[in-house]
C-alpha cells in the first residue's frame, strides 16, 4: 500500500486513504500546501465552502501540473446555504471557485435540523447529473443517517467526522460499516494545540516502528479502514503525514491506541446533535 492506496466506496468510486485537509489555512498557505502534497504523492484534497479557500485549492491543483482526473477533490455544502435553500447555487459557486466541472465528493457539512433532508435531495440531483462522482455527509450521528436513508434514493458514500485516539468513534464506525458507508476522519491528529501529537504513550509506540506519534495515529485509523485527512501547512509534516504504508501496527498496539478513548471532542467541542452555527 502507498499514497495511491484507495478505499472503494459503495458506488464503486475509489477514494485515496490519505488526503490533505486545508481548514484554517490562508490562501497562500493552501496553494503551497496543495502543491507540496501533490508533489509528495497525495492525490486527495479536502476543502469546504466555509473554509474560504476553494479557489486557492483550485490554484494549487492547476499549478501542480497534474491532470484534474488524477486528483480526488472534496468540498462541502455549508449550513446557511442549506437553511436558505441555496444548495444548487452554493454548489455552482464551489465549482467556479475550484475551477472544475465536477467534484469527486460533495458533502453535507452538518446535520442541520429541518434542512438536511431537502439538501440531500439536491445532492442526489447533482450526483445523478454526474457533477459529483460521490455524495456523502459530515458529522452525522447514526440517528441522522437513519432518518436520511429512510427517504434517500442514493445512500451516502461517506460519513466524515472527528476521529482520533481520544474520540475513537467505535459505535459510529460500526454503524457505518454495517450500512456500507465509508468513514473518514477529520482532525485525526487532534487539531492544533491539542496534546495528542506529544502524547508519551503514542510516542513510545512510534519509537518501536521508527515513527512519530502523528504517524501512529494516522496508521491506526487506516488499519481500522478509516480514511484520514491530516492538515498541515509545513512541507516536512505534509511529507511525514504521508509516510504511513511502510509499517503495520501490531494488534497489541492497535488495542493500546484504542484504549486511549475518552469520548472527548478536541475541536471546539462541536456537538453534532445541536447544530446552531
Amino acid at each position: 500500500m502507498d499514497l495511491s492506496s484507495a478505499k472503494t466506496l459503495n458506488n464503486g468510486v475509489a477514494m485515496p486513504y490519505v488526503g490533505l485537509g486545508v481548514w484554517q489555512a490562508t490562501d497562500d498557505e493552501t496553494v503551497q500546501s496543495v502543491k507540496w502534497a501533490l508533489e509528495a504523492g497525495y492525490r486527495h484534497i479536502d476543502t469546504a465552502k466555509i473554509y474560504g479557500n476553494e479557489a486557492a485549492v483550485g490554484r494549487g491543483v492547476k499549478e501542480s501540473g497534474l491532470p484534474r482526473e488524477k486528483i480526488f477533490i472534496t468540498t462541502k455544502l455549508w449550513n446557511e446555504d442549506m437553511r436558505t435553500g441555496r444548495q444548487m447555487e452554493a454548489f455552482e459557486e464551489s465549482l467556479k471557485a475550484l475551477g472544475t466541472e465536477y467534484v469527486d465528493l460533495y458533502l453535507l457539512h452538518w446535520a442541520v435540523e429541518g434542512a438536511y433532508i431537502p439538501s440531500w435531495k439536491v445532492l442526489e440531483q447533482i450526483y445523478k447529473e454526474g457533477r459529483a462522482k460521490a455524495i456523502g455527509v459530515c458529522n452525522f450521528q447514526p440517528h441522522h443517517l437513519e432518518t436520511l436513508m429512510a427517504s434517500a434514493t442514493v445512500k451516502p458514500a461517506i460519513n466524515q467526522f472527528e476521529c482520533h485516539p481520544f474520540l475513537t468513534q467505535e459505535p459510529l464506525i460500526a454503524f457505518c460499516e454495517k450500512e456500507g458507508i465509508a468513514c473518514e476522519a477529520w482532525g485525526p491528529l487532534g487539531g492544533k494545540g491539542t496534546p495528542l501529537v506529544s502524547n508519551d504513550e503514542l510516542d513510545a509506540i512510534g519509537k518501536k516502528y521508527g515513527k512519530s506519534a502523528a504517524q501512529v495515529m494516522l496508521r491506526w485509523n487506516i488499519q481500522r479502514g478509516v480514511i484520514v485527512l491530516p492538515k498541515s501547512v509545513h512541507k516536512e509534516r505534509i511529507i511525514a503525514n504521508s509516510q504511513l504504508f511502510d509499517f503495520t501496527l501490531n494488534e497489541a498496539d492497535m488495542r493500546a491506541v484504542s484504549a486511549m478513548n475518552r469520548n472527548k471532542r478536541l475541536n471546539m467541542s462541536l456537538d453534532p446533535d445541536n447544530v446552531t452555527w
